[in-house]
């Protein structure tokens, strides 16, 4: 599949939407003609694509924009989630194409009320002290994403298991789910490495875990070199070999979300077959060796062609796997490691941003490997869905933590424009896994 056949936010294939289409037709014959047949239309229109905002020539949906819309909060929180999941389960949504929209209802979670918050994404606990950047929901076009619901998620996996495979984005999200859920059930920490900890809620049996794989492929290096305590060497990865950390594991769990991609810009030596294959770029090539430089993006290709095989080829994996796709950093006035840092407090308006050529093609390139995993992993009878979270994160230079975070490995003289602060726009993530959660219970069929 070339890249420019590339549904790249589609959710679903045609055949997929075919089927779709028929079941609500059936439904249409039985319900009330004046309520149903309209909402038909709505959710098989076509969804307008704007001319793009870049000029790669990719086949890839614009970086969104924002508009100061007000979302109407008449309605409360209870009333929305009282909804059933039959009402909010909308198979044509695609959420990744839509807005930021102003919300004035009450947060999920706060600093206070949540104590799992790490230091490096507890942005108010070190300062920060601007709120409005809480105030903003993603509205999909066409469609709602549904409120979080702590209570039907935990239902939703209850007796299962959830693996967060991949860096420390991932993490990110992982600690965003646990505030999500502790109010409801509070974790026990059955964590024995700190680089792959492990959490319980014991009143619906749920266990989360992160496996720390930041190239989601084998790493050849020390392990401080793994670990993130150097950035600037060359790293030597096995394309063809999948981290053991997760993919030893992986068979015992329900569900694996798949988050990676900052890592593989670092200079990288790629081996496959046991044997140096190339680097990633002239200058993480060996001086004085015959050794081709393969570019990043074949090394990303392929690290996230092995993870996808590894899943699908596991004798006994039969869990349901997500991609979180790219999450573009904000520095600006300069680089992570030239002064660079992001002090804005809102979204980005219109016109104000668009996604850089490396981002696109990393954002493109996931997909495509994902899309074809997708096809493979439907006829074992997998399902692959895509948490389509680039561009809504493009338009969110306002939610990292700059230098209201502290970590123990990070240099405090450098800011952090690559992870989010909790709460923050990273609490979407999980709006967006539960609603496929959700159409997993309701829709079996849709693979």
């Amino acid at each position: 599949m070339t890249m420019k056949q590339l549904p790249i936010s589609y959710a679903y294939d045609a055949k997929h939407v075919q089927s779709l289409k028929k079941k609500y037709l059936q439904f249409a014959a039985m319900a009330i003609p004046l309520v149903v047949i309209p909402l038909f239309f709505v959710l098989t229109a076509p969804v307008e694509q704007q001319e793009s905002r870049t000029a790669v020539p990719l086949s890839v949906p614009n970086p969104l924009e924002v508009s100061p819309e007000v979302e109407n909060t008449s309605s409360s929180v209870d009333q929305r989630r009282e909804v059933g999941l039959q009402r909010i389960y909308e198979p044509r949504c695609n959420f990744s194409v839509g807005k930021w929209v102003r919300h004035e209802g009450e947060g999920y979670y706060t600093n206070s009320t949540c104590s799992l918050i790490p230091d490096q994404l507890n942005c108010f606990k070190f300062g920060r002290t601007d709120s409005d950047f809480l105030k903003w929901r993603w509205r999909p076009d066409g469609c709602e994403l549904p409120l979080f619901d702590a209570r039907q998620f935990l239902e939703l996996v209850r007796g299962k298991k959830l693996a967060f495979i991949g860096d420390s984005l991932g993490r990110n999200q992982m600690h965003s789910l646990q505030c999500l859920l502790s109010g409801v059930d509070f974790p026990q920490d059955n964590t024995k490495d700190a680089y792959f900890p492990r959490w319980y809620f014991p009143i619906h049996d749920f266990t989360m875990a992160t496996f720390w794989a930041p190239a989601l492929v084998k790493v050849l290096d020390s392990e401080s070199d793994i670990k993130g305590r150097t950035l600037t060497n060359t790293m030597t990865v096995e394309l063809d070999q999948p981290e053991p950390s997760w993919a030893s594991e992986i068979e015992d769990f329900d569900y694996a979300i798949v988050t990676a991609g900052h890592w593989l810009f670092r200079h990288l030596a790629y081996n496959e077959n046991g044997q140096l294959k190339g680097c990633s770029e002239e200058d993480s090539c060996e001086e004085g060796r015959n050794i081709t430089a393969l570019g990043r993006f074949y090394g990303i290709r392929r690290a996230f062609r092995t993870a996808f095989e590894t899943l699908i080829r596991s004798k006994n994996y039969r869990g349901m796997t997500f991609l979180a796709t790219y999450s573009p950093q904000h520095f600006e006035n300069g680089e992570w490691n030239t002064g660079g840092t992001c002090r804005r407090t809102g979204p980005f308006i219109e016109g104000e941003a668009s996604l850089m050529k490396y981002e696109m093609q990393t954002y493109s390139t996931q997909v495509e490997e994902f899309r074809m995993a997708q096809e493979a992993a439907r006829e074992k009878g997998l399902k692959f869905r895509l948490l389509d979270t680039t561009k809504m994160m493009l338009m969110r230079p306002d939610g990292h933590p700059n230098f209201n975070g502290r970590s123990l490995h990070r240099n405090m003289s450098l800011a952090d424009c690559v992870h989010w602060c909790l709460p923050g726009p990273i609490d979407a993530w999980n709006e967006l896994l539960q609603y496929y959660l959700i159409e997993a219970s309701v829709d079996n069929d849709a693979i």
